[in-house]
Parts: structure tokens; sequence; C-alpha cells
């Protein structure tokens, strides 16, 4: 697998701007393959979002993301140096973390 993650955060005033790119197949189980078989769903269903170690947003997804997401959101208070970090997990067990360092 490539990178789980790509993860920037930029800060303007009190707030970071945080996008990550997470690198995941994504399969939602309605897909054949070559053989007429159904694949296997194999998506992330959940998502952690920290600042400094505490969490500030979690997420619940479904089948319907698509392959390699694109998160954006917003952290309140958060000022240069500050650490964020995401982790997923998905329908395998599988669970990436990274973190980025605000600037």
């Amino acid at each position: 697998m490539a990178d789980p993650m790509r993860i920037r955060a930029q800060v303007t005033g009190d707030k970071a701007t945080v996008r990550v790119l997470m690198s995941h197949e994504m399969e939602s189980g309605q897909r054949k393959d070559s053989a007429g078989k159904l694949v296997p769903a194999m998506h992330i269903t959940e998502v952690t979002a920290t600042h400094n170690g505490k969490v500030v947003m979690t997420a619940d997804w479904g089948p319907a993301v698509s392959k390699n997401p694109f998160l954006q959101f917003v952290v309140k208070g958060a000022k240069a140096g500050d650490k964020i970090g995401v982790t997923w997990k998905d329908t395998k067990g599988d669970t990436r973390t990274d973190e980025a360092t605000a600037s």
C-alpha cells in the first residue's frame, strides 16, 4: 500500500485548516470480479482526528465513500507548531495513523 495518508494543516488566525488525503482502495461489496464473484466490501469505517492528543473530530463512514478519499476540516484554537493527528480503521481491521505539524 502507498502512503496511508498525506496531512497538511495550515494555520490562519486561531484556526487550522486540515486537509487529509487517505490512500485506500475502498470496495463497496457490490462489484463483481472477472469470474463473476462479488468482491468483498473493504472500506474505511472510522476516522478520528486529534489536536495535540485531544480528539476533535470523529466520523463513521460507509461503502459509499470514494477510493482514496479526501477530508478537510477546521480546528479552532490551533497555532503553528501544534500536532494534528488522523487515524482511520477499515472493515478488515487495518488501522493507519499519521501526524502533521500545523504551520
